[in-house]
């Protein structure tokens, strides 16, 4: 059979992607399997094997790890990003990333078109494809989960598994741990299976990352986190160990989270196509590191600034990373609003975790005064005068006097 033309598969070593590698050699593709070195606990070496073992013609991994951290989990602790209130988007931070080291292996192997392992239900097909037409107009994406003749022919995660045993490509998932996973440097996603269930409790062997709270160490771990213009650049532990690089700070937050139990959640979230979602996560080092910058900004960020910053930059910011828009011109307007925000955000928050929970012992700054402990203090006058306030909560109650007015006017209670 002649080929159909050379793709590039964004390949994870897991059950669905191995399937679909077979399946696009089975419809005459040439595939170039893609991999992503994205801080996932994984063996590269056994996914090289088994994407060759499978019919790949070639299998090449980028290192994105930097780039993940510096371009992606910084800005989103410079902003607090969150989604609905909980979710620290550690699967949508990942996606910009690997799209654009997707599409540069895909050019430079002279693929004519990408391919994935998205769901026709989630929200990674839209957060890969946008990024893939933005990054590249003239690529075309196959996305054998929209196509008809592949999910009539694997209806459900067991034909998948039975494929993948006729095919002799071993897995990690099996029938007795149905659930999806997906790993990054900042967190590890679970969901499908068993999970779909709301109301269903994980099982306490399906959380990876990081240790079960009650079986976490019995005495609180301390250590400090120093940021400059809101970046934390410098994390102080066991005593006086530091770790300055980027990556480093990262990992070792990671590490000191994941042994004593913080960052796991539980939730269900509104995907950005339309359906709600339950999803299991674990974020440990990324919790502690955005953590420690809330808790700095009520220092050292003037308060209007926080506000406009936590109205508008923080929530469509979250929102655009969650919904796949990072390669848009209003998210690089967004992106352009962080660093003014950021300016004065310089100072070290001093902190511990014990048994799931982040507890902060102290914040300080060097160079940052907005707060004054003369002024705040209800043991002294300051340069505060107490007199003050009269006129300004006078001020602040004549419309609120007129509203009182009018609602007794009109028989109306509160």
């Amino acid at each position: 059979m002649p080929s159909k033309g050379k793709v590039c598969l964004a390949y994870s070593g897991g059950l669905d992607t191995s399937v679909i590698l077979a399946w696009l050699l089975e419809q005459g593709y040439e595939v170039i399997a893609f991999m992503a070195n994205i801080g996932q606990e994984e063996d590269f070496e056994a996914a090289r094997a088994k994407a060759l073992k499978i019919g790949a013609t070639k299998y090449v991994l980028v290192d994105v790890r930097r780039e993940f951290v510096e371009e992606l989990c910084f800005p989103a602790i410079q902003t607090n990003a969150i989604y609905e209130n909980v979710y620290l988007l550690g699967t949508s931070l990942a996606r910009p990333v690997i799209a654009r080291a997707q599409i540069k292996v895909a050019q430079e192997e002279g693929c004519f078109a990408v391919t994935h392992g998205c769901t026709g239900k989630g929200n990674d097909q839209v957060r890969f494809e946008l990024a893939f037409y933005a990054l590249q107009p003239n690529i075309k994406c196959i996305t054998p989960w929209r196509l008809p003749e592949f999910f009539n022919r694997f209806a459900g995660r067991s034909a998948l598994l039975a494929y993948a045993g006729e095919k002799g490509i071993p897995v990690q998932q099996t029938a007795a741990k149905p659930w999806s996973t997906d790993e990054n440097l900042a967190h590890i996603s679970f969901e499908a299976g068993i999970l779909e269930d709301p109301n269903t409790t994980p099982p306490k062997d399906m959380w990876k990352l990081t240790v079960d709270p009650q079986d976490a160490p019995d005495k609180p771990e301390e250590f400090t986190i120093v940021f400059e213009k809101g970046l934390p650049v410098k994390l102080i532990y066991e005593g006086g160990k530091e770790v300055t690089d980027s990556v480093e700070v990262f990992l070792t937050a990671n590490a000191i989270a994941r042994r004593n139990g913080v960052g796991r959640i539980d939730i269900v979230e509104n995907r950005f196509i339309g359906l709600k979602s339950r999803g299991c996560y674990e974020t440990p080092g990324l919790t502690l590191l955005r953590s420690a910058h809330v808790d700095l900004e009520g220092l050292v960020l003037d308060r209007e600034v926080r506000a406009i910053r936590d109205q508008f930059v923080t929530t469509t910011f979250s929102r655009q990373l969650y919904n796949g828009m990072y390669f848009t011109p209003e998210c690089e307007y967004v992106r352009a609003m962080i660093p003014p925000s950021q300016k004065n955000v310089n100072g070290q928050v001093r902190c511990a975790v014990y048994k799931g929970n982040m507890i902060i012992l102290g914040r300080s700054s060097e160079t940052e005064k907005l707060y004054d402990a003369n002024e705040s203090s209800m043991d002294e006058i300051g340069d505060f005068e107490p007199t003050d306030a009269t006129g300004f909560i006078a001020v602040q109650a004549i419309r609120l006097k007129k509203y009182g007015r009018a609602k007794h006017e009109k028989g109306e209670a509160y």
